[in-house]
């Protein structure tokens, strides 16, 4: 990301952050007063669609997680391409750091989960829950201590952020796809065809690879492979003009059209649709289950064992380097930021209930706003303990 970037990207996603609290809030009040049931009822309103023998009959709460959510994909997968083409991603001296702390902040998480449940193979379909970071949310906890924060650190933490995207979108793609239908796959690897010959050769009008992707989404959802990859799919061959402007590239055109809607519509709603959680009959004893422990301590410990252990190996063995003007405090404290996984985790969530057939949602959900709320104020503290510090 080109540094004259940065300030409006962190500006959009620390306000967007602090609406998806919002929302959640909402959701949580919603889930436990007398509006439950108008909830309840609004997220299964039927919705659809047909043309012709083409029908796609879904609630309201699936349509935004398979449909909103692929045009928040969408817009993870332009942000990727152009990162990977002409950002931070294309130079390999400082991709290196964010790289390896972000391997070892999904592979470490994912460990905590399986260690309390691995003899459930039910539970075990929530293995990837705690892999996550919502950067929004961690840039708006991020954003409450000004301009304090070194920039480096702000570009460390975006870059490593992306990468997990990457991770997450991989391991949806290989872990979280079901019931394969192969002539729906078929039409997907012809439309993904079209859309290369449509980049080869040089089309830059958005509206025939908008037309297209809808084919591709339409063909992904019925596969049996998770619809939002077609988002990731359809981004890819998007072409990205590396001299020109905004207006010039479809691809910054999208991206900068596509953000506000994204950060401050879809990822609400999402939030809103998939925090409610009925407080009743919480107890000790279901808050320390071990489904809710491992996603917890993955996010909580995980997070900052994986991130900061990974970074500490990496600098030591000489092949990353510190970003410039931060220290180890600072690092750790972005470390405990990363253990934010709200928005991600509760996708993936969703994705795992659905894999595994059973209703695991709320132990989910708990798990992911323990792990949450206890890195976002942990890592709070630390940095802003460091950064009154930091001349001394």
């Amino acid at each position: 990301m080109q540094l004259n970037t940065i300030p409006e990207f962190l500006r959009k996603e620390s306000a967007s952050g602090l609406l998806i609290i919002s929302a959640a809030v909402l959701a949580v009040l919603a889930e436990n007063t007398p509006l439950k049931d108008l909830y309840d009822a609004l997220l299964g309103t039927p919705v659809g669609i047909r043309i012709g023998a083409l029908a796609i009959d879904k609630p309201l709460l699936l349509w935004i997680n398979d449909g909103l959510m692929a045009v928040f994909f969408f817009l993870v997968g332009l942000e990727i391409k152009r990162e990977v083409l002409d950002g931070e991603l294309s130079d390999h001296s400082r991709i290196a750091l964010p790289a390896i702390a972000a391997v070892g902040g999904m592979l470490i998480p994912a460990m905590f989960f399986v260690y309390f449940n691995h003899g459930d193979p039910v539970a075990m379909t929530g293995w990837a829950i705690p892999m996550a970071t919502d950067i929004a949310f961690a840039l708006a906890i991020l954003s409450l201590l000004g301009s304090r924060v070194p920039v480096a650190l702000k570009v460390f933490l975006l870059t490593l952020a992306i990468i997990d995207d990457l991770g997450a979108i991989l391991v949806i793609a290989l872990f979280y796809s079901t019931d394969i239908s192969t002539l729906s796959l078929a039409i997907s690897a012809v439309t993904i065809v079209i859309l290369f010959f449509m980049n080869r050769f040089g089309v830059r009008n958005i509206a025939p690879y908008i037309l297209v992707g809808v084919v591709l989404w339409i063909a992904v959802l019925k596969s049996g492979v998770h619809a939002t990859l077609a988002g990731v799919l359809l981004a890819f061959f998007i072409p990205l003009n590396r001299d020109g402007d905004e207006h010039e590239s479809p691809l910054r055109h999208l991206e900068h059209m596509l953000h506000p809607y994204v950060a401050f519509m879809i990822m609400p709603m999402f939030a809103f649709a998939n925090a409610g959680i009925p407080l009743t009959g919480l107890s000790p004893d279901l808050l320390l289950s071990p489904i809710p422990l491992g996603i917890m301590t993955g996010l909580f410990f995980g997070k900052q064992i994986g991130v900061f252990g990974f970074a500490w190996l990496a600098v030591k063995l000489r092949v990353g380097r510190m970003p410039e003007g931060v220290n180890w405090l600072q690092l750790y404290g972005v470390s405990a930021l990363c253990g934010i996984g709200f928005t991600m985790s509760l996708f993936i969530s969703s994705l795992a209930a659905e894999q595994a057939g059973t209703d695991m949602i709320t132990l989910h959900r708990i798990g992911i706003i323990e792990g949450s709320l206890l890195s976002a104020i942990t890592g709070y503290l630390i940095l802003s303990y460091a950064l009154r510090h930091r001349k001394a």
